[in-house]
């Protein structure tokens, strides 16, 4: 049976996106059939991470009314199928954001997992998105401001009758101030499926005229390998935590080193 998920937050620059991209692709090698949307149709960026930002034909064009669904489904890195948002606000007041659910529903028979990129808030976009899916995401920095409008993002889920199920904690650095896992876990009460540290080489990455998604330039990095391990959590498999032996000045730098 497709699962159909759809990613959220309460703000922007959580590192969604990028997540969503990684996290198909690294279903995909594990040989699960993947469709990435992109739902934000305000602010479209799936397209820019995963290098398609050249597309023809959007979803736009079929919210519009001016394409067929199958028309604009795309092959994208690593053999992710892909349909993409326009870059461009043209005509942006004439979509028909109430389709998206109906589309949706058109592309269930071909995938185990469609995963949807919404925009991050509670705009109407969003909600769409989310009425869409049978699961809900929500993507959550580790500190307090970013938990408050996550706490919005899954009230206004559950009043839509859509399905909050987990969150993922990203761009974590261990640093003083940030909160803990089984806090945010308590806040949300919502089981967490991981957590990313954050990494220099996935901003990096952005400064690079083509982008190429981590999991597949840097498969082995701490950050692709915890999107691995959501990938692994999503289809029920056993998760093993590699854990870094510390010598004696090691131990001694995780104590007062901050």
């Amino acid at each position: 049976m497709v699962r159909i998920i759809t990613f959220a937050s309460g703000k922007g620059g959580v590192g969604k996106t990028t997540l969503v991209a990684n996290l198909g692709i690294a279903l995909k090698q594990m040989n699960e059939k993947v469709l990435l949307i992109d739902a934000d149709v305000s602010m479209a960026n799936l397209s820019l991470i995963l290098g398609m930002e050249s597309s023809p034909i959007t979803i736009n064009d079929v919210l519009r009314g001016e394409a067929n669904i199958e028309d604009v489904i795309y092959k994208g890195p690593g053999g992710v199928d892909v349909i993409p948002a326009s870059l461009s606000l043209q005509n942006f007041q004439a979509l028909d954001l109430s389709k998206i659910p109906q589309i949706v529903k058109k592309l269930t028979y071909n995938y185990n997992f469609i995963i949807l990129d919404c925009a991050a808030g509670i705009g109407e976009d969003t909600l769409a998105a989310m009425a869409a899916a049978t699961e809900v995401f929500i993507v959550i920095n580790p500190y307090s401001l970013s938990i408050a409008d996550a706490l919005k993002t899954k009230i206004m889920a559950q009043k839509i009758n859509a399905k909050p199920v987990g969150i993922i904690v990203n761009m974590v650095g261990h640093y003083r101030g940030e909160i803990k896992e089984e806090d945010i876990v308590k806040m949300m009460e919502l089981p967490s499926y991981g957590m990313i540290p954050f990494d220099e080489v996935v901003r990096e990455n952005f400064y690079y005229k083509q982008i190429v998604p981590i999991i597949i330039k840097n498969p082995n990095i701490p950050a692709s390998l915890a999107i691995k391990n959501i990938a692994k959590r999503l289809l029920g498999k056993e998760v093993v935590i590699q854990t870094e032996k510390k010598g004696f000045f090691a131990w001694l730098k995780s104590i007062f080193g901050k």
